[in-house]
């Protein structure tokens, strides 16, 4: 097994936009030749778009782009720039009169980090598949992860800025990766070391429990946690069926629950996507099983790989770690 650049998945580029100032962006992964896609949304508050038509049962196999973003649920316009620019391109569903790209996505809510005034559109998502390209995509405080944020349950005073990492591997000809924008309620804990490498910040600096504040705190609770969820892509250049491609999203949600506590909470809009290109044969169980270790390590490097933001913390900084 070795490590390789997410873009180094067959048919796949991913392109970022973001307004570091407003701590927003967006980030699309674009698969031109289309891509078998599943999904699975776990969260109790997801912000999603075209997730339905992913379903099994419901015609259109394959979409053409996926895209990640900030700004609640206003940052869903994102999607109408990436199918603006997918039909210029040419690329989408043939109906005779026209090709329709077909767009899925995922929104996380980051407007208590920034200008809240200020949210992905669709002339970001536009610009964000200006810049797709299968070369080098970055990582930390880029796209998706531009205003991410951990560690909620004391409020936003005690958070620490995440954002938007990757990993990716190849095994023979087989080649599975993740790229993941980290705005959990919870702590990240790192699953090969035990380490909790980001989550609420206590007053001597160090990481504190989330689960057991919340455990603590349970009978006065409020909903007090509205800043949160982790959306992600796996892709790999497996050849799977629309179900197939779901049971790979599905079996995905184990790197979330290895590295994020709590996961899948009702503050929380968890959600995977996954994209197949069809270029080899593959077991769709070594497939799922790959996709939950490269979604461990992407949910870690987004992390890790994060900058300082708007006065919150980060790994790096709190370590003295240059990118």
């Amino acid at each position: 097994m070795r490590e390789i650049s997410f873009t180094g998945i067959d048919g796949i580029q991913v392109g970022h936009e973001q307004d570091l100032r407003a701590a927003t962006g967006c980030t699309v992964v674009i698969a031109r030749e289309g891509a078998v896609a599943g999904v699975d949304v776990r969260g109790g508050a997801p912000g999603t778009r075209e997730t339905d038509l992913l379903n099994p049962v419901n015609l259109v196999e394959k979409v053409h782009a996926v895209f990640l973003a900030g700004g609640s649920a206003f940052g869903l316009a994102a999607g109408t720039g990436v199918m603006r620019f997918l039909e210029e391109k040419g690329i989408g569903f043939d109906v005779q009169v026209a090709r329709v790209p077909i767009v899925c996505g995922a929104v996380l809510f980051d407007l208590t980090v920034g200008d809240p005034r200020v949210r992905p559109d669709m002339d970001m998502g536009y610009r964000a598949c200006l810049n797709a390209s299968a070369g080098e995509c970055g990582q930390g405080s880029v796209g998706a992860g531009a205003g991410a944020s951990v560690g909620k349950v004391l409020g936003m005073g005690r958070a620490m800025k995440s954002g938007l990492g990757y990993h990716a591997v190849q095994i023979g000809e087989l080649r599975v990766g993740a790229l993941v924008a980290v705005n959990s309620l919870g702590d990240v804990v790192d699953p090969l070391t035990g380490e909790r490498v980001a989550g609420v910040l206590g007053e001597d600096g160090g990481v504190l429990d989330s689960e057991e504040i919340m455990i603590d705190q349970s009978a006065g609770m409020k909903n007090r946690f509205v800043s949160n969820t982790t959306i992600g892509v796996v892709a790999t250049n497996a050849a799977l069926t629309k179900p197939q491609a779901s049971k790979v999203a599905s079996m995905a949600h184990n790197g979330y629950a290895r590295t994020l506590r709590p996961a899948h909470s009702m503050f929380d809009g968890d959600t995977i996507f996954s994209l197949a290109t069809g270029k080899v044969e593959a077991d769709v169980n070594v497939v799922g099983l790959l996709a939950a270790r490269v979604m461990e390590r992407a949910v870690v490097a987004a992390v890790k790989k994060a900058t300082p933001l708007c006065g919150l913390k980060s790994w790096s900084d709190m370590r003295g770690v240059a990118d």
